[in-house]
């Protein structure tokens, strides 16, 4: 991917992950963390889990690899064949699996909430479940359409697709909300979850036109035995069974969440997607300099090169996330207050909220980590390698801060964080036994200066706490927004101000780019 690729991107997600951040807002405005929000977010939890564990990952992985190859050695026609056999195979299954969805409704509520909701509550969450269903197919297929494009080194258009989603169910489901109940009550989450489908369209109907500039053009294909479909599904199913570890926690957290009541699950969700936006947009720069670069490493067996760009990857993130972790726990209140406290969502809600982001943020360099690390292990052939964390632990965690030390919904954060930071610190040993060293001395002493810097920026953060944001609640909105950007600003500063003057190399490196693309 070039340079101009990868920024194109890098900004469509960012501008994605805004919008979702605006997408969970309004509606957290509209109806509050509470029962009816509570509902929503579960209804929508099962389809959107299947979508991470079939389409938008294992589907466009195996059948972008399969859809290259057959470009590069068949040509174009055998390529859309395989296109149009896939995209038929995928919108029957996903049509049956829908079907499913629809009649087993209840039974799948009850399985996600582990039967501990009211019955007007599981009624009208099993109501929402059948409505979002078919959400699935259409982004089953848009991730189709995705990989055909990036396939065909067309990237901006697909990575903008998710974008589409957001606007159109921000709109459409407030719109449809509104005409079906204008006071927002539990009527009105119909509209949100018809919402959810018109944004589903969008952004596979976004991504035809640049599908025909390509010339694609879909014919009904169902003659599945074909040695690309094999070479698809054989592909689809190792990366299924990996993503399957990490699904399974998220079901086994969503039940939990569920047993405590109305407000865990939209708690705990806001407080994830926060925790997720640093991640997202640091993942993506790192993920995309560091993987071709140590698959390339890996193809040709230069352990040094490959040892050397990793090490330098992980070092990247530790410098990007440390400080987002930093902020994002002592400056919770704060920011939950700035983007979420509006309408029906109380203070009570931005307190019970931050205290959940709070143990996510202890996670977050764990997580970004692992978006270095894992890929790795993929470019050396151990694909399977990174499911070390078994259903058990993560069952145990839960159990043991939730319920044992009643932590309530901040345990479920804590142990999520954990069963992270256990994951990393297992796959950095495996992987330092397998390059017989990871520049782990060098690594160290970078950390070690980027916590003087974090010192630096802990006493920014509790400064902003006790003096210019101790009278937060009676600030109106606009001087809130104020206080809280001069907060973050004035912390980055000291921190990247303090890890340059300690010679961090990281940090010099981005200065050093930055003035020669200002003297070019």
């Amino acid at each position: 991917m070039s340079t101009r690729a990868t920024g194109v991107v890098a900004i469509a997600i960012l501008c994605s992950r805004l919008l979702g951040l605006i997408r969970e807002m309004v509606f957290a405005g509209l109806f509050g963390a509470g029962k009816n929000l509570d509902a929503f977010l579960m209804a929508f939890r099962l389809p959107n889990l299947l979508r991470d564990l079939f389409a938008e990952g294992a589907l466009s992985t195996a059948f972008i690899t399969t859809f290259s190859k057959k470009i590069a050695v068949e040509g174009d026609d055998a390529a859309w064949r395989l296109a149009n056999k896939v995209a038929t195979l995928t919108a029957v299954f996903m049509s049956a699996v829908t079907l499913l969805g629809v009649i087993f409704a209840p039974q799948l509520v009850d399985l996600l909430t582990w039967g501990s909701w009211s019955p007007d509550k599981t009624a009208l969450t099993i109501l929402l479940t059948r409505v979002m269903w078919p959400f699935m197919l259409l982004v089953s297929l848009a991730a189709l359409v995705m990989g055909i494009l990036n396939a065909k080194h067309v990237f901006g258009p697909p990575a903008m697709a998710s974008s589409y989603f957001n606007v159109g169910s921000i709109i459409g489901g407030v719109a449809i909300g509104w005409w079906l109940d204008p006071h927002f009550g539990a009527r009105s989450l119909v509209g949100l979850a018809i919402g959810t489908l018109i944004g589903g369209a969008w952004q596979l109907a976004g991504q035809f036109p640049s599908l025909w500039r390509v010339g694609y053009k879909y014919r009904a294909d169902f003659q599945w035995c074909d040695e690309g479909v094999r070479t698809v599904l054989a592909l689809m199913a190792p990366a299924v069974i990996a993503a399957s570890a990490v699904q399974v926690n998220v079901l086994v957290n969503s039940g939990f969440a569920a047993s405590l009541g109305n407000g865990p699950v939209s708690w705990l969700n806001i407080a994830f997607r926060l925790m997720q936006l640093p991640l997202g947009i640091f993942g993506v720069a790192i993920g995309t300099v560091t993987l071709p670069l140590v698959s390339k490493s890996a193809a040709v067996g230069d352990i040094e090169e490959f040892r050397a760009i990793l090490a330098r990857g992980m070092r990247l993130a530790f410098l990007l996330t440390i400080p987002s972790a930093i902020g994002l726990a002592m400056l919770a209140s704060p920011i939950i207050s700035v983007i979420y406290q509006h309408g029906r969502f109380t203070a009570e809600m931005t307190r019970q909220t931050a205290g959940a982001l709070q143990f996510y943020a202890v996670g977050l360099v764990s997580y970004a980590e692992l978006k270095v690390l894992t890929p790795a292990f993929y470019a050396i052939g151990k694909r399977n390698t990174p499911m070390v964390v078994s259903f058990g632990t993560n069952l145990f965690l839960n159990w043991l801060f939730t319920f044992r030390l009643a932590w309530g919904h901040r345990g479920l954060a804590f142990s999520t964080s954990l069963v992270a930071t256990i994951n990393f610190l297992l796959l950095y040993w495996l992987m330092w036994r397998h390059t017989r060293t990871l520049e782990t001395r060098q690594m160290l002493i970078g950390l070690g200066k980027i916590c003087v810097a974090s010192a630096l920026l802990v006493l920014v953060c509790w400064a902003a706490n006790h003096w210019w944001l101790d009278a937060w609640a009676r600030l109106h909105f606009f001087p809130r927004l104020c206080a809280l950007l001069l907060a973050i600003a004035f912390g980055a500063t000291t921190f990247f101000g303090s890890a340059f003057l300690l010679r961090v190399p990281e940090v010099q490196d981005l200065v050093d780019l930055l003035r020669r693309r200002i003297s070019s």
